[in-house]
């Protein structure tokens, strides 16, 4: 679980902004998390200058890693990752933000390392690698065990695997468990989740020679029971920010790809109406799941042109705790659209 979040109500939060990323296009993918106060911001992809892949845009993947140290300061370009790099996992433990896997243009990676915000300067260390090369994976901490399930072994994969690694922090030397793997499809884009003692893994995307499948199932993996099937998810929450926050048995999860708009994706072009904005908290002790609000997107009448100008609900993004604040920095808001924005939600 992300201390960071406890103390958040599951539901009723009041969003604002805090200052953009500073990028006029923004990054999908990013690596996000917090490290001794500050929140961090790191890698990702973009198509720069508003290209899309059907007007010849190209993927551009980054190294930098911004900071910002308070939530009415203003980033700062703190230093670079080892490599560009983004569409890892993300996971906070008490001294930074743990790096885990991703992609650039050159492949797929199974590195990991953490960055560490220390007296005004970023320390990078390094952690047991993962046992194979992933992207688009999801991972939690339970404890100090850093789970991770599912994604795409390289670029070029046509089917989703179904690897389950566990790294113990107390013993990192010992490096990355293969468990055994989630009983429902294989997938990517998943949102995972934690609690105390337990790991849960919900929706994202199957693949299967290349054909994208949307999937609303949800599991429970406990160390000493293994995997447990939940209460199916009313609709598919793929590339949801992760991990979903916990408070009072909850589990919610805000927005996400449910798949309405997939197969006309390439036809509507600049005319998609942007990624579902429903907020769905999972009742740990029911094992069920509620419609618990929605965000509040604001989109101008130019967005087909100026997306950045308007509030989007943002998917391929990390979600972050920060100084009592959900926060959801950057993310794609429609197919190859990415935005500088930095939500925030928070108790009023």
């Amino acid at each position: 679980m992300n201390e960071h979040c406890k103390n958040l109500p599951a539901v009723s939060l009041h969003w604002d902004m805090l200052p953009a990323i500073p990028d006029t296009t923004g990054f999908a993918g990013s690596f996000a998390g917090t490290s001794h106060g500050a929140l961090l911001v790191a890698g990702g992809s973009n198509f720069p200058g508003g290209g899309t892949p059907w007007n010849g845009g190209k993927k551009v993947w980054y190294d930098h890693i911004y900071v910002l140290e308070k939530p009415d300061g203003a980033w700062k370009l703190a230093g670079k990752l080892p490599r560009a790099l983004g569409y890892g996992v993300s996971v906070v433990d008490k001294e930074g933000l743990i790096c885990i896997g991703g992609s650039n243009a050159e492949g797929h990676y199974s590195e990991v390392f953490r960055l560490r915000w220390v007296n005004g300067a970023i320390e990078t260390d390094t952690l047991p690698s993962l046992p194979a090369t992933l992207a688009n994976s999801s991972g939690a901490l339970v404890k100090q065990r850093i789970y991770v399930a599912g994604g795409l072994r390289t670029p070029v994969a046509d089917s989703t695997v179904a690897d389950f690694y566990m790294l113990d922090l107390q013993a990192p030397a010992g490096g990355w468990k293969a468990l055994p793997p989630c009983p429902g499809p294989a997938r990517m884009l998943a949102v995972a989740g934690a609690t105390d003692d337990e790991f849960f893994l919900f929706s994202g995307a199957a693949l299967q020679q290349g054909k994208r499948t949307y999937l609303r199932d949800a599991w429970l993996y406990h160390p000493q029971r293994g995997w447990q099937r939940r209460a199916d998810l009313p609709q598919a929450v793929v590339a949801a920010p992760s991990p979903a926050w916990l408070e009072d048995s909850m589990l919610t999860i805000i927005g996400g790809d449910a798949g309405k708009d997939a197969a006309a994706a390439a036809t509507l072009r600049e005319q998609h109406p942007g990624f579902s904005t429903d907020i769905w908290s999972y009742d740990i002790n029911h094992d069920r799941w509620m419609l618990k609000g929605k965000v509040p997107v604001r989109i101008n009448a130019d967005a087909p042109t100026n997306p950045n100008g308007s509030y989007w609900a943002p998917v391929t993004t990390t979600l972050a705790c920060w100084n009592n604040m959900v926060i959801l920095p950057g993310g794609e808001v429609r197919p190859g659209v990415r935005t500088p924005h930095v939500w925030a939600g928070s108790k009023r």
